[in-house]
């Protein structure tokens, strides 16, 4: 194959023998083109090829100068979908500096001859500091590589650019990937480093976007290049990590300062940071043998198996990519090259990650059965004592497989012996081995997956810890129901699934635990479908699991839903009484009953039962908590009363007591001696609640207010001088019973008259309280009256009183005269509401 070329310089046409062409700015013109050059070439040629000297040259550098002039050396994409491969050189003129640039085409889908990198033609001897002699120099057929780039030469430079390696691979993956939005700027003294650093990049990207990547080793404005891989020198670098405001539209510049001091940035990419480390062990021909391998491109995973395989060390997410990799393709390495990967993986180190093992972990799946038991007993074992030693939590334990044939057995018999007693320490008080090295999950013992691995690995090396189950499957209970499975439900179904013993217990020991967090329970089961199924009665769980249907199913009828999980346990109340703790936990949780919601409940079993299964505690407080005006409040006080005499304290037993006795005055039923007895409840009871004393208060202040009561109890209600007994009279002589009557039964009017009007001197309370009824509750009822009415009202009080009642009735109801006189000094007392 061979190339046309093309000169282009700056120099004036008269000393550079002119051979025609297109011309550029200042001066700059083609001096020499091969024969059948595209017009369209030479047009982007001309926007591609321009050189300006270094920030600060000398005007008229001697020769050493001149040569020490960086040199442009690029790869360009040209509009026709082919390349342009040039390199510019700083010439002497009779001026200013110029400069002379040589350069080939490669039509679109071509690459160079040999199938050479472009990078391969820096300073190759066939390159021209002048034009030639001829106007129309022939086509090129190579261009021989220079010894430039040989082997140790850039061996040397990689190790010298260690801590820049895996950030500029990373930053070229990223170029070759999404052309578009990022470009690489490499900061660099001399021009040469940075062919150096694309000879690097030849190496380690894939073939096809090595051979198209575009760059230039020098320029003078990075932000204005096309090409992807960009060096510049130090005064002309950009800001580092970023664009230039001129340049916030186009892509991103990333720029790697390789003369200053080491980058502190740190690089997440497993394939970048994979080839940094091959680069720095001086072995770039692993990176040959890789691409051998079957792979995405920039897949860590081949670059990773290859470097392991060859002694290169790797990291915690390299040796992952390697292992990752071979699991998906465990036909893919011999015999020996897996032997040799796994050791690589096995050796001792204290870096390793959870991902790493979880890789580790497929891999020894993929390889069991078709590896050496050398091989699969070694992996096992590394997992093994990684996850009793580091207290980490793998996906899946090693099977016995892994330990198959007389070298397994042999390993897994020293790992009983050496990690046996360490298993059993934690199982039993939950505290991890500690050898020095952190652990990687933070108090594993106590968690869910921990215990789930260490019961699955005991099992695995035959470790007997039927002595510890009891107190293990408590602490994993008690966790699942604290803070659930997590990530790790399926780790615990398998568990359980392998392990009778284990689901055994652990079910039996949630069953126990459910009554004391029943929605705990509930929402355990419907995170983690556990096996209860079986043999096991396990009502408990049975009910937690159907709470959610049953609820659903009943709506607002809360006994209806409290039936349906109740028949969902099996079990009756009378034989298992915590069934009821769990159910009404179920269907109540934080809320309170009602009264008569708490009557059925205590109603459908006995008082025995709730106090076994402290449910009777909630039925008190369906009484405290009842309204005033809740009518089956007062029934419920009396059956807890009755039920569970020495279980209520005394505070709750004297609000109970209030509310039975207002039973007992509204049945007719009280005995004498209301209004100290509802004062001396109040008193027991401190602090009472504010439904079950209006409930009290309100029942005395209904019976003082009927005809029928005992002159007795008025008497003493009116001198007790009582604020909250006066002021609950005064409200339910407001009531709509009250005044109703006041309505329709003149002797009713006659009789609160009387009452109204007696016991002047009583106190404070009862004068004020005795005043507003007879001005804002009775006169209104009266002025109401028909005549006829008013005549039996003043009947009524005569035989209530005398005649003097009578009269006294006449005179208040009058607007003059006595009642006037006696409206006065009434509505000149103090009023309150």
């Amino acid at each position: 194959m061979s190339l046309a070329q093309l000169h282009y310089t700056s120099a004036p046409a008269a000393s550079t023998g002119d051979a025609g062409g297109g011309g550029g700015g200042g001066g700059a013109r083609f001096t020499a083109v091969s024969a059948g050059m595209p017009t369209q070439v030479l047009a982007d040629a001309e926007q591609l090829l321009d050189y300006e000297p270094p920030a600060g040259a000398p005007h008229h550098p001697t020769a050493d100068e001149l040569r020490s002039f960086p040199e442009a050396f690029g790869f360009s994409a040209l509009s026709d979908g082919g390349h342009l491969l040039s390199r510019t050189v700083a010439v002497a003129g009779p001026g200013a500096v110029g400069f002379h640039a040589h350069a080939v085409h490669l039509p679109a889908g071509t690459r160079l001859p040999g199938n050479a990198l472009p990078i391969a033609a820096w300073r190759s001897p066939n390159w021209a500091a002048t034009p030639p002699d001829g106007s129309a120099p022939g086509r090129i057929s190579a261009l021989p590589a220079s010894a430039a780039f040989g082997p140790e030469a850039l061996n040397d430079f990689a190790v010298s650019r260690s801590p820049w390696l895996a950030a500029v691979f990373a930053d070229l993956r990223r170029v070759c990937e999404e052309p578009s939005s990022t470009r690489v700027v490499l900061v660099e003294r001399q021009s040469a480093d940075v062919a150096r650093w694309l000879a690097l990049a030849g190496a380690v990207l894939p073939s096809k976007y090595a051979h198209r990547l575009t760059f230039t080793t020098y320029t003078r404005r990075p932000a204005h290049s096309p090409h992807q891989v960009v060096g510049v020198l130090p005064q002309d670098a950009p800001s580092r990590g970023g664009q230039t405001p001129e340049t916030t539209d186009g892509p991103a510049l990333r720029v790697h300062s390789c003369a200053e001091t080491r980058p502190e940035d740190v690089v997440d990419d497993v394939w970048a940071e994979t080839c940094a480390r091959i680069w720095r062990n001086r072995s770039p021909e692993l990176f040959r043998e890789a691409a051998e391998l079957p792979g995405a491109p920039f897949s860590a995973g081949p670059l990773a198996v290859t470097a392991l395989c060859a002694g290169v060390p790797l990291g915690p997410e390299g040796r992952a990519a390697a292992a990752d990799w071979a699991a998906g393709r465990p036909y893919a390495l011999d015999e020996d090259r897996t032997r040799l990967l796994a050791n690589a993986l096995t050796a001792p180190g204290n870096d390793r990650t959870n991902h790493e093992l979880s890789c580790l972990s497929k891999l020894l799946m993929a390889l069991d059965g078709r590896a050496p038991s050398s091989v699969t007993a070694s992996l096992g074992a590394l997992l093994v004592t990684e996850s009793v030693r580091r207290g980490v939590v793998a996906p899946e334990p090693p099977t016995r497989t892994a330990f198959a044939g007389p070298d397994g057995e042999r390993v897994a018999a020293a790992l009983e012996t050496a990690l046996g007693g360490d298993l059993r320490t934690e199982l039993a008080d939950g505290t991890p081995y500690a050898d020095g090295t952190p652990s990687m999950e933070g108090a594993p013992g106590h968690s869910v997956g921990r215990i789930v691995q260490l019961l699955r690995v005991a099992r695995l090396l035959d470790v007997d810890c039927a002595d510890l189950l009891p107190g293990v499957v408590h602490r994993m209970a008690r966790s699942l129901l604290d803070v659930g499975a997590g990530d790790h439900a399926r780790g615990l179904l398998g568990l359980l699934d392998e392990q009778f013993d284990v689901r055994t217990a652990l079910l039996g020991e949630l069953d126990r635990l459910a009554p004391h967090d029943p929605t705990a329970a509930e929402r355990l089961l419907a995170d983690v479908a556990l096996p209860f199924t079986g043999a096991q009665a396990l009502p408990h769980l049975r009910m937690c699991a159907a709470a959610p249907d049953a609820r659903a199913s009943a709506g607002d009828d809360r006994g209806r839903a409290l039936h349906a999980v109740l028949r969902a346990g099996a079990v009756s109340p009378f034989a298992e009484p915590l069934v009821l703790r769990t159910g009404v936990g179920l269907v109540w949780g934080a809320d309170t009953p009602t009264a008569s919601e708490a009557r059925q409940l205590l109603a459908a079993t006995t008082s025995d039962a709730h106090r076994t299964a402290g449910t009777w505690q909630v039925l008190v407080a369906a009484a405290l908590d009842a309204a005033a005006d809740d009518e089956e409040a007062p029934e419920l006080a009396h059956d807890l009363l009755r039920g569970f005499p020495q279980d209520i304290d005394a505070r709750a037993r004297g609000s109970l007591l209030l509310l039975d006795f207002a039973r007992d005055l509204r049945s007719g039923t009280a005995e004498s001696g209301w209004a100290k007895r509802v004062r001396e409840l109040r008193a027991g009871g401190e602090p009472v609640e504010p439904g079950i004393l209006d409930q009290a208060l309100n029942a005395l202040a209904e019976r003082l207010l009927a005809p029928d009561r005992p002159e007795a109890e008025l008497y003493a209600f009116v001198h007790s001088d009582d604020t909250d007994l006066i002021t609950a009279y005064g409200r339910a002589a407001r009531g709509g019973p009250v005044l109703a009557r006041l309505r329709t039964d003149p002797a009713y009017v006659a009789d609160c008259f009387a009452v109204w009007t007696s016991h002047p001197h009583a106190g404070p309370a009862w004068a004020e309280s005795r005043a507003v009824l007879l001005e804002e509750v009775l006169r209104p009822a009266v002025r109401a009256l028909s005549i006829g009415d008013l005549t039996v009202v003043e009947e009524a009080a005569a035989r209530l009183g005398n005649s003097r009642t009578a009269e006294a009735f006449r005179a208040w109801n009058r607007p003059t005269g006595f009642g006037r006189r006696l409206g006065s000094r009434l509505a000149a007392r103090v009023r309150r509401s």
